[in-house]
Protein backbone atom coordinates (compact mmCIF):
# COMPACT_ATOMS: atom_id res chain seq x y z
CA UNK A 1 0.00 0.00 0.00
CA UNK A 2 1.20 3.69 -0.33
CA UNK A 3 2.08 5.45 2.76
CA UNK A 4 2.22 9.26 2.31
CA UNK A 5 4.91 10.84 3.48
CA UNK A 6 2.23 13.17 5.76
CA UNK A 7 1.63 9.88 7.73
CA UNK A 8 5.35 8.63 7.64
CA UNK A 9 6.22 12.30 9.57
CA UNK A 10 3.51 11.66 11.71
CA UNK A 11 4.31 8.05 12.58
CA UNK A 12 7.97 9.54 13.21
CA UNK A 13 6.47 11.37 16.57
CA UNK A 14 7.38 10.69 20.06
CA UNK A 15 3.97 8.81 21.76
CA UNK A 16 2.84 10.64 24.78
CA UNK A 17 5.14 11.63 27.64
CA UNK A 18 3.75 13.17 30.55
CA UNK A 19 1.62 10.34 31.69
CA UNK A 20 4.52 7.76 31.06
CA UNK A 21 6.92 10.01 33.16
CA UNK A 22 3.99 10.38 36.53
CA UNK A 23 3.27 6.65 36.23
CA UNK A 24 7.42 5.90 36.50
CA UNK A 25 7.37 8.46 39.18
CA UNK A 26 4.46 6.98 41.08
CA UNK A 27 5.77 3.35 41.18
CA UNK A 28 9.33 4.35 41.54
CA UNK A 29 8.33 6.47 44.60
CA UNK A 30 6.18 3.32 45.92
CA UNK A 31 9.23 1.03 45.27
CA UNK A 32 11.70 3.20 46.88
CA UNK A 33 9.35 3.15 50.33
CA UNK A 34 11.50 2.96 52.99
CA UNK A 35 8.71 1.16 54.88
CA UNK A 36 9.15 -1.49 52.14
CA UNK A 37 10.37 -4.43 53.73
CA UNK A 38 13.18 -5.04 51.12
CA UNK A 39 14.62 -1.69 51.73
CA UNK A 40 17.22 -2.63 53.71
CA UNK A 41 18.97 -4.34 50.66
CA UNK A 42 20.35 -2.56 47.97
CA UNK A 43 18.94 -2.41 44.43
CA UNK A 44 18.53 0.15 41.81
CA UNK A 45 15.47 1.52 39.82
CA UNK A 46 15.52 2.04 36.27
CA UNK A 47 12.97 2.37 33.04
CA UNK A 48 13.46 -0.19 30.22
CA UNK A 49 11.38 -0.71 26.76
CA UNK A 50 10.20 1.81 24.76
CA UNK A 51 9.36 4.54 26.83
CA UNK A 52 13.06 4.50 28.78
CA UNK A 53 14.10 4.33 25.03
CA UNK A 54 11.99 7.14 23.63
CA UNK A 55 11.13 5.04 21.03
CA UNK A 56 7.09 5.35 22.44
CA UNK A 57 4.05 6.11 20.27
CA UNK A 58 1.19 6.51 20.86
CA UNK A 59 -0.61 3.54 20.75
CA UNK A 60 2.13 2.58 23.46
CA UNK A 61 0.48 1.81 26.92
CA UNK A 62 2.65 -0.06 29.62
CA UNK A 63 5.21 1.86 31.46
CA UNK A 64 8.51 -0.85 31.37
CA UNK A 65 10.35 -0.57 35.08
CA UNK A 66 13.32 -2.87 36.47
CA UNK A 67 14.10 -3.13 40.23
CA UNK A 68 17.58 -4.86 40.13
CA UNK A 69 18.39 -6.49 43.56
CA UNK A 70 22.35 -5.81 43.40
CA UNK A 71 22.85 -6.97 46.81
CA UNK A 72 23.31 -10.38 45.47
CA UNK A 73 24.59 -11.76 42.38
CA UNK A 74 24.44 -14.45 39.88
CA UNK A 75 26.91 -15.30 37.57
CA UNK A 76 28.25 -16.92 34.07
CA UNK A 77 31.87 -18.72 34.49
CA UNK A 78 31.93 -20.72 31.58
CA UNK A 79 34.09 -18.59 30.00
CA UNK A 80 36.81 -18.85 32.55
CA UNK A 81 40.07 -20.46 32.46
CA UNK A 82 41.14 -23.23 35.04
CA UNK A 83 42.99 -20.65 37.34
CA UNK A 84 40.64 -18.00 36.97
CA UNK A 85 37.70 -20.36 37.89
CA UNK A 86 39.74 -21.14 40.75
CA UNK A 87 40.37 -17.61 41.74
CA UNK A 88 36.47 -17.32 41.41
CA UNK A 89 35.51 -20.06 43.48
CA UNK A 90 37.57 -18.99 46.63
CA UNK A 91 35.98 -15.83 46.38
CA UNK A 92 32.43 -17.32 46.01
CA UNK A 93 30.21 -17.30 49.07
CA UNK A 94 26.63 -18.10 49.32
CA UNK A 95 23.96 -15.47 49.63
CA UNK A 96 20.91 -16.18 52.37
CA UNK A 97 18.76 -13.88 50.63
CA UNK A 98 17.53 -14.48 47.20
CA UNK A 99 15.73 -13.17 44.36
CA UNK A 100 13.09 -15.20 45.03
CA UNK A 101 12.82 -13.67 48.48
CA UNK A 102 13.13 -9.90 47.10
CA UNK A 103 10.55 -10.68 44.13
CA UNK A 104 7.93 -11.98 46.85
CA UNK A 105 8.42 -8.88 48.75
CA UNK A 106 8.21 -6.56 46.08
CA UNK A 107 5.14 -7.58 44.98
CA UNK A 108 3.43 -8.10 48.41
CA UNK A 109 4.44 -4.32 49.12
CA UNK A 110 2.90 -3.28 45.37
CA UNK A 111 -0.07 -5.40 46.65
CA UNK A 112 -0.27 -3.36 49.41
CA UNK A 113 0.09 0.23 47.68
CA UNK A 114 -1.79 -0.44 44.66
CA UNK A 115 -4.16 -3.07 45.42
CA UNK A 116 -5.51 -6.97 44.75
CA UNK A 117 -5.42 -6.06 41.21
CA UNK A 118 -1.58 -6.44 41.05
CA UNK A 119 -0.60 -9.74 39.29
CA UNK A 120 2.52 -11.67 38.76
CA UNK A 121 2.92 -12.22 35.30
CA UNK A 122 4.82 -14.50 33.47
CA UNK A 123 8.17 -12.47 33.42
CA UNK A 124 6.70 -9.46 35.37
CA UNK A 125 4.51 -8.27 38.53
CA UNK A 126 1.80 -6.24 36.52
CA UNK A 127 -0.07 -2.98 37.75
CA UNK A 128 -3.14 -2.58 36.65
CA UNK A 129 -3.35 1.89 35.36
CA UNK A 130 -6.12 3.74 37.25
CA UNK A 131 -7.24 7.40 37.84
CA UNK A 132 -4.84 8.82 34.90
CA UNK A 133 -1.90 5.79 36.15
CA UNK A 134 -0.72 3.72 32.89
CA UNK A 135 -0.27 0.10 33.05
CA UNK A 136 3.02 -0.60 34.57
CA UNK A 137 4.89 -4.11 34.26
CA UNK A 138 7.43 -4.12 36.73
CA UNK A 139 10.52 -6.60 36.22
CA UNK A 140 12.18 -7.59 39.77
CA UNK A 141 15.29 -9.24 38.91
CA UNK A 142 19.21 -8.91 39.78
CA UNK A 143 22.58 -8.07 38.79
CA UNK A 144 24.46 -10.93 36.41
CA UNK A 145 27.92 -11.32 35.65
CA UNK A 146 29.06 -13.29 32.56
CA UNK A 147 32.86 -13.34 33.40
CA UNK A 148 35.69 -13.18 31.22
CA UNK A 149 38.65 -12.95 33.98
CA UNK A 150 39.00 -13.39 37.29
CA UNK A 151 42.62 -13.14 38.07
CA UNK A 152 44.02 -13.60 41.21
CA UNK A 153 45.70 -10.14 41.31
CA UNK A 154 43.77 -7.26 40.03
CA UNK A 155 40.25 -6.35 38.89
CA UNK A 156 37.89 -9.40 37.23
CA UNK A 157 36.35 -8.28 33.90
CA UNK A 158 32.85 -9.38 33.22
CA UNK A 159 29.68 -8.37 30.81
CA UNK A 160 27.13 -6.77 33.71
CA UNK A 161 23.20 -7.63 33.02
CA UNK A 162 20.19 -8.60 34.58
CA UNK A 163 18.69 -11.92 35.62
CA UNK A 164 15.16 -13.21 36.22
CA UNK A 165 13.49 -16.51 35.81
CA UNK A 166 9.90 -16.89 34.63
CA UNK A 167 7.08 -18.50 36.31
CA UNK A 168 7.68 -21.52 33.87
CA UNK A 169 11.39 -21.61 35.41
CA UNK A 170 13.29 -20.49 32.42
CA UNK A 171 16.34 -18.36 33.33
CA UNK A 172 16.61 -14.76 31.15
CA UNK A 173 19.76 -13.26 30.79
CA UNK A 174 19.59 -9.56 29.09
CA UNK A 175 21.46 -6.53 28.63
CA UNK A 176 18.89 -3.38 29.10
CA UNK A 177 21.63 -0.89 30.01
CA UNK A 178 23.46 -1.42 27.04
CA UNK A 179 20.36 -2.19 24.87
CA UNK A 180 19.06 1.45 25.68
CA UNK A 181 23.85 3.13 25.64
CA UNK A 182 23.17 0.97 21.75
CA UNK A 183 20.19 2.89 20.82
CA UNK A 184 20.85 6.35 22.04
CA UNK A 185 24.99 6.28 19.91
CA UNK A 186 23.12 4.73 16.96
CA UNK A 187 20.80 7.62 17.14
CA UNK A 188 23.13 10.05 17.73
CA UNK A 189 25.34 8.74 14.80
CA UNK A 190 22.33 8.74 11.88
CA UNK A 191 21.52 12.54 12.92
CA UNK A 192 18.73 12.10 14.78
CA UNK A 193 16.87 9.71 12.67
CA UNK A 194 16.94 5.97 14.17
CA UNK A 195 14.74 6.35 17.37
CA UNK A 196 12.27 8.40 14.74
CA UNK A 197 12.74 5.38 12.25
CA UNK A 198 12.09 2.78 14.64
CA UNK A 199 8.70 4.61 15.88
CA UNK A 200 7.61 4.56 12.01
CA UNK A 201 8.60 0.71 12.04
CA UNK A 202 6.12 0.45 14.84
CA UNK A 203 3.58 2.03 13.96
CA UNK A 204 3.66 0.09 10.65
CA UNK A 205 3.77 -2.89 12.59
CA UNK A 206 0.44 -1.98 14.05
CA UNK A 207 -1.53 -1.06 10.47
CA UNK A 208 -0.11 -4.75 9.54
CA UNK A 209 -1.57 -5.92 12.79
CA UNK A 210 -4.67 -3.74 12.39
CA UNK A 211 -5.35 -4.87 8.45
CA UNK A 212 -4.82 -8.51 9.09
CA UNK A 213 -1.18 -9.33 7.61
CA UNK A 214 0.08 -9.86 10.56
CA UNK A 215 -1.02 -11.50 14.33
CA UNK A 216 -0.34 -9.42 16.83
CA UNK A 217 2.71 -10.60 18.93
CA UNK A 218 4.49 -11.51 16.10
CA UNK A 219 7.16 -8.29 15.28
CA UNK A 220 7.44 -7.20 19.42
CA UNK A 221 8.92 -3.82 19.11
CA UNK A 222 12.09 -4.77 21.16
CA UNK A 223 13.10 -7.20 18.05
CA UNK A 224 12.10 -4.26 15.80
CA UNK A 225 14.66 -2.02 17.64
CA UNK A 226 17.55 -4.68 17.29
CA UNK A 227 16.46 -5.21 13.48
CA UNK A 228 17.24 -1.55 12.84
CA UNK A 229 20.02 -1.36 15.00
CA UNK A 230 21.87 -3.54 12.18
CA UNK A 231 20.93 -1.22 9.47
CA UNK A 232 24.22 0.88 8.78
CA UNK A 233 23.97 4.81 9.31
CA UNK A 234 24.24 6.11 6.12
CA UNK A 235 21.13 4.01 5.37
CA UNK A 236 18.92 6.13 7.66
CA UNK A 237 17.79 9.45 5.49
CA UNK A 238 15.80 12.67 4.96
CA UNK A 239 13.07 11.83 3.46
CA UNK A 240 11.58 9.23 5.45
CA UNK A 241 10.74 7.16 2.69
CA UNK A 242 14.14 6.75 2.08
CA UNK A 243 15.27 5.29 5.32
CA UNK A 244 12.54 2.67 4.91
CA UNK A 245 13.16 1.54 1.27
CA UNK A 246 16.81 1.49 1.97
CA UNK A 247 16.80 -0.42 5.74
CA UNK A 248 14.26 -2.83 4.05
CA UNK A 249 16.52 -3.29 0.76
CA UNK A 250 19.27 -4.06 3.08
CA UNK A 251 17.69 -5.78 5.65
CA UNK A 252 16.50 -8.36 3.06
CA UNK A 253 20.21 -8.48 1.39
CA UNK A 254 22.20 -8.46 4.50
CA UNK A 255 22.96 -12.25 6.20
CA UNK A 256 20.71 -12.24 8.92
CA UNK A 257 22.62 -15.17 10.82
CA UNK A 258 24.57 -12.21 11.90
CA UNK A 259 22.08 -9.93 13.22
CA UNK A 260 22.22 -8.59 16.40
CA UNK A 261 19.78 -7.17 19.55
CA UNK A 262 20.77 -3.67 20.15
CA UNK A 263 22.62 -4.73 22.94
CA UNK A 264 24.94 -6.57 20.24
CA UNK A 265 25.06 -9.55 22.71
CA UNK A 266 22.36 -11.85 21.71
CA UNK A 267 21.73 -12.74 17.94
CA UNK A 268 18.61 -11.18 16.65
CA UNK A 269 17.36 -14.21 15.50
CA UNK A 270 17.23 -17.52 16.73
CA UNK A 271 14.88 -20.49 18.18
CA UNK A 272 14.16 -21.67 21.39
CA UNK A 273 15.64 -18.31 23.50
CA UNK A 274 13.17 -15.93 24.56
CA UNK A 275 15.62 -12.61 24.26
CA UNK A 276 16.08 -13.85 20.32
CA UNK A 277 13.60 -13.18 17.77
CA UNK A 278 11.98 -16.85 16.05
CA UNK A 279 13.31 -16.82 12.40
CA UNK A 280 10.08 -17.92 11.51
CA UNK A 281 8.30 -14.92 12.90
CA UNK A 282 10.61 -12.83 11.25
CA UNK A 283 9.77 -14.23 7.72
CA UNK A 284 6.54 -13.50 8.03
CA UNK A 285 7.09 -10.20 8.97
CA UNK A 286 9.42 -9.04 6.77
CA UNK A 287 7.19 -10.99 3.92
CA UNK A 288 4.15 -9.04 4.57
CA UNK A 289 6.20 -5.98 5.40
CA UNK A 290 7.58 -5.74 2.16
CA UNK A 291 3.49 -6.05 0.57
CA UNK A 292 2.72 -3.58 3.09
CA UNK A 293 5.55 -1.16 2.12
CA UNK A 294 4.63 -1.95 -1.55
Amino acid sequence: MAVSDAQLETWSHLGSEAQSASTYETIKNALNDPKAPYHSQSYEIFLQGSYGNKTNIWADSDVDIVIRLDSVYYSDTRNLSAADKQNYDSHFSKAEYRLSDFKQEVFEWLRLRFGQSVKIGKKCIKIPGSNGRRDADVLVCAEHRDYETFPAIGQPTFWLGVVFWTTEGEKVVNYPRQHLANCTTKHQSTNQLFKRSVRIFKNMRNKMVEDGMIDKGLAPSYFLEGLLSNVPNQSFQTPYRSTVSNSINYILNADRTQFTCANNIHWLLSDGHSVCWPPANYEVYMFQLRKFWG
